[in-house]
């Protein structure tokens, strides 16, 4: 993949992260993808759960500033995402999903339906990208593939590697 297809594909991330769609990912974004999560699961802010996940979002956003807020402006242009994340992504595409780690791992918690910690359903991991603005149509394809080993349940490492390669543009354009 030459460099300027591997920009565009991280350019398309942007989007991804970009939840309001101001044109910038910043902090707000992170508790905009937090809060969606949680109503669709019906999970409360204040709980246990939903306190883990607006700490992990709040450290995905600490990490991607760190990585990618070139201005130290407390946003991320699209310029500063492409040009900032995918350099680093590119050489080390593992260091952002463990940048993610803590929110996906809350987020999996709150997947989690039945409570019983062997991870989420491809059901449930379909409503969660649904709600973070996945195509519904997209939805259920991509969720079952994230069950690597066809267990019927999506745990924290099969996520992170397939984060990673979704970041780290190593999985098909979604």
């Amino acid at each position: 993949m030459d460099s300027a297809e591997y920009e565009r594909k991280i350019a398309s991330r942007f989007a991804t992260f970009d939840q309001d769609k101001s044109g910038y990912i910043d902090r707000e974004d992170f508790s905009t993808a937090a809060k969606s999560v949680l109503a669709e699961f019906g999970t409360t802010a204040r709980s246990d759960k939903g306190q883990a996940v607006f700490a992990g979002a709040e450290a995905f956003w600490q990490g991607m500033a760190g990585i990618a807020d070139v201005d130290g402006d407390q946003r991320v242009s699209r310029e500063e995402f492409v040009t900032g994340a995918a350099k680093r992504l590119r050489d080390n595409p593992e260091r952002f999903a463990e940048i993610a780690r803590p929110f996906l791992r809350a987020v999996i918690a709150v997947a989690d339906e039945d409570g019983a910690g062997a991870g989420a359903t491809p059901a449930s991991a379909a409503r969660v990208l649904r709600v973070l603005g996945t195509a519904p149509e997209l939805a259920e394809p991509l969720a079952a593939a994230l069950d690597a080993d066809g267990d019927g349940r999506i745990s924290e490492d099969e996520i992170l590697k397939a984060f990673a390669g979704y970041c780290g543009v190593e999985a098909p354009d979604a």
